[in-house]
């Protein structure tokens, strides 16, 4: 048994041999794609090999070093999405992120052309505001308060731009598991994150796609209850900004909301000091009063403080 063993190797290569050279319709090539170009014939790629640990201690050491940021993006928020069959972009929104950790971002979006205020978003980790200035309207609630307006920039919740920008690596209440997606189109491995459901099983909550061409994060993913997708998110150029690395293109899908928000990173300052009071949004005078309850009830408190 060990010399056939030995033999059929050669054996093999022998019959490839003779029906490529004898019947050349039996045999051909299949093109391997990286980054959505075919690979050179001849060219050898050097695939990167990784372990679980290894690739959660990579995201550590993005994440961790990162106490605040200030940034200047271009924007692009979309409405729709691809199970709508439908997706409207809105063109040059100039944005301006504001992050400290561990929780509170703020987030001015300044209208196309003319610059004035579009939304003013702010978050200190549970509770939310959120300023619509074309509709006068001023929005509070919980971070995790349910999106149920059917206008989608009503929506806009903190935690859609905190958990897309800012990629953590495993918590204390998730298990990692390593899969190595490399195919005929895409080399890549993605680590997947599990957390305790409530019977005690694990479920999946997110998955973050690495390239095995240089380690780069390109894809999270993550995931409702039952298995749906909450977000999509695509990273692409990165850069570094006082000497840490991030992301300069940011795509982020909501499809269970309905709008996305694709961002170009103009300017970034890492590390700076930001103070509490930039992370204060007063309510404009006159403006009518929102609240979402923590189950999607919406309330218009009068002057008085009573609900209409």
């Amino acid at each position: 048994m060990r010399q056939l063993r030995r033999v059929a190797p050669v054996v093999l290569t022998l019959v490839i041999s003779l029906f490529s050279s004898s019947c050349g319709l039996l045999v051909r090539s299949r093109t391997i794609l990286r980054h959505g170009k075919p690979v050179i014939q001849g060219q050898v790629q050097n695939l990167l090999s990784a372990t679980k640990a290894s690739l959660n201690e990579r995201l550590a050491n993005l994440y961790n070093p990162i106490n605040s940021f200030q940034a200047t993006v271009d924007m692009t928020p979309s409405v729709g999405s691809v199970y709508k069959g439908q997706i409207k972009e809105i063109k040059d929104v100039r944005a301006f992120v504001l992050f400290r950790k561990l929780a509170d971002i703020r987030i001015i979006g300044q209208t196309p052309v003319v610059r004035t205020r579009a939304f003013d978003m702010v978050s200190n980790g549970s509770t939310f505001q959120l300023f619509i200035s074309t509709k006068n309207l001023f929005v509070e609630g919980d971070n995790n308060a349910p999106t149920t307006s059917k206008n989608s920039l009503e929506n806009l919740r903190p935690d859609a731009f905190l958990s897309s920008m800012m990629i953590r690596p495993a918590g204390p209440d998730e298990t990692i598991l390593l899969m190595d997606q490399t195919d005929e189109e895409k080399a890549e491995y993605a680590l997947l994150f599990l957390k305790k459901g409530p019977s005690g099983e694990l479920v999946a909550s997110r998955s973050v796609m690495f390239d095995r061409l240089d380690l780069s994060i390109t894809r999270q993913l993550v995931f409702d209850a039952e298995g749906g997708i909450i977000s999509d998110t695509r990273y692409a150029k990165w850069q570094v900004f006082d000497r840490l690395a991030f992301p300069a293109h940011i795509d982020i899908n909501r499809p269970e909301d309905g709008y996305g928000v694709a961002m170009d990173v103009m300017q970034m300052q890492m590390n700076k000091t930001i103070t509490d009071d930039q992370f204060i949004l007063a309510r404009p005078e006159g403006s009518q009063l929102q609240v979402i309850g923590a189950d999607g009830s919406v309330t218009r408190p009068t002057a008085t403080g009573q609900p209409k």
